[in-house]
């Protein structure tokens, strides 16, 4: 998300980071490059021209014009101000009415509120430690009943069961008084999909709204649709009151206007951003996390959050000691941590919450390839147990069978086992306390334009 405002504004902000004195000719020049990178992003013309305005007032005043380092201060300025663009500081979900705590989803066809739903009862169940009611009362749509059924399946919620031949209303009392019979927590309604200028569906769910006398109700939308998310979503808070924004297939938005603009227009915080298929895939929304990653400077809190999230914890203490003891860093163990970094979304996905990641070159930034982690454990899984022990045995022989194990190339078992080699090298480092000199070495490898070793090519 935002890779495309991204590297306009890091290239924006590279003219004059370092200058020791700017003038107003070339502040007013980097405003209306902000201003266009923003536009190209598609946020919406009336936020850009507030925003603009408010940037000019302090760009022009003392903070900026006498600073030591001025550029430097244009990059905070701008940094807090799209920060308050997006709203401060994360809101999240209240949970605080007695349970169970209903959460009403609405929403456009196709906008991924029944996977939404499924995402966010597997974050309140294995975060919050709630235990979670899921009802479908979309009856247009036989499959989301079925759908709704499945997901809940995977992610450990209770499902309630509905039909395509009941009344959405009736499905909704009958599901909050199953909730409160089992003290469930939390009891997530999945809607149909409707448009805000339907008054019949709109009445539709004015009455479930009405019976449920829901917490939250969140409006899911789609992040492609750009700046007519906000106005679709500000449409429905008309009709309905919301009191949040979820902001889905943000993995597959480069411009990002939506998240840019939904707060401007329409009063109500985003609360949750959907980062791809899985159900693991939603993040609360950060806005001063996601001013850091749009100006360059990467979001180490979401990084640890979901390294803290997402390591296994017991192979993580398993390893620590193995490496304690003097015993090797095999591929075996290579094995697991690219499994965990795949797990993580891959290389790729972590990439704009690494700080500093701006200032390596594209060239060295575009050779990572998360499929290469796939091809790797393919080829680990080709190996013999010995081989994977005692990797010095792998000769020219064994690798053209450990190729043909995997259906690759000689050269693939090469590559892998360059990489393992620079792999086992950090971990050498790390067992003996050198995680600080370490990471020196590799900002200084990747800062060289070098990355030779893993995770890069």
């Amino acid at each position: 998300m935002f890779d495309n405002l991204s590297d306009r504004l890091n290239t924006t902000f590279k003219r004059i980071r370092g200058q020791g004195r700017l003038t107003e000719g070339n502040i007013k020049e980097t405003l209306r490059e902000v201003r266009m990178a923003l536009l190209e992003a598609d946020v919406a013309l009336s936020v850009v021209k507030t925003f603009s305005e408010t940037l000019k007032e302090r760009a022009l005043g003392k903070e900026v014009m006498q600073s030591l380092s001025p550029g430097q201060a244009m990059l905070k300025i701008v940094n807090e101000e799209l920060v308050k663009m997006m709203g401060d500081s994360n809101e999240s979900l209240d949970l605080s009415a007695a349970p169970p705590v209903v959460i009403l989803m609405a929403g456009l066809q196709g906008s991924g509120k029944t996977t939404t739903v499924a995402k966010l009862s597997r974050m309140l169940i294995e975060r919050e430690n709630k235990s979670v009611m899921v009802v479908s009362a979309d009856v247009y749509r036989p499959a989301a009943i079925d759908q709704l059924e499945t997901l809940a399946s995977e992610v450990g919620a209770n499902f309630f069961p509905s039909s395509v031949d009941q009344k959405p209303v009736s499905i909704v009392k009958n599901a909050i008084a199953e909730a409160t019979k089992q003290f469930n927590d939390v009891l997530i309604i999945d809607t149909a999909g409707r448009l805000h200028i339907d008054s019949d569906m709109m009445n539709e769910i004015r009455q479930i709204h009405a019976i449920a006398g829901p917490a939250e109700t969140l409006f899911v939308v789609d992040s492609m649709t750009g700046q007519d998310a906000a106005n679709t979503a500000k449409a429905f808070d008309e009709a309905l009151p919301l009191t949040g924004v979820v902001l889905t297939k943000t993995d597959g938005d480069a411009r990002g206007g939506a998240a840019l603009s939904i707060r401007q227009i329409t009063g109500k915080p985003i609360k949750f951003l959907g980062v791809g298929e899985k159900t693991d895939a939603l993040e609360p929304f950060h806005p001063d996390r996601v001013a850091s990653r749009l100006l360059g400077m990467g979001d180490a809190l979401s990084l640890v959050e979901e390294l803290e999230r997402k390591v296994d914890k017991k192979k993580a203490e398993k390893l620590a000691k193995k490496l304690q003891k003097g015993k090797g860093f095999d591929l075996e163990d290579y094995k697991d941590q690219l499994s965990q970094m795949i797990d993580m979304g891959g290389m790729s996905a972590m990439m704009d919450k690494i700080p500093g990641m701006s200032n390596v070159p594209d060239n060295v930034k575009n050779k990572v390839n998360d499929k290469d982690f796939t091809q790797q454990i393919a080829l680990i899984c080709s190996m013999t147990r010995k081989e994977k022990t005692f990797p010095n045995l792998i000769n020219g022989s064994r690798r053209k069978r450990i190729a043909n194990g995997a259906g690759l190339q000689v050269q693939d078992v090469n590559k892998l086992m360059k990489q393992y080699k620079q792999a086992q090298k950090i971990m050498k480092k790390v067992s003996k306390g050198g995680m600080a000199k370490m990471m020196r070495g590799l900002k200084g490898q990747l800062g060289q334009g070098q990355g030779q070793g893993f995770p890069f090519q």
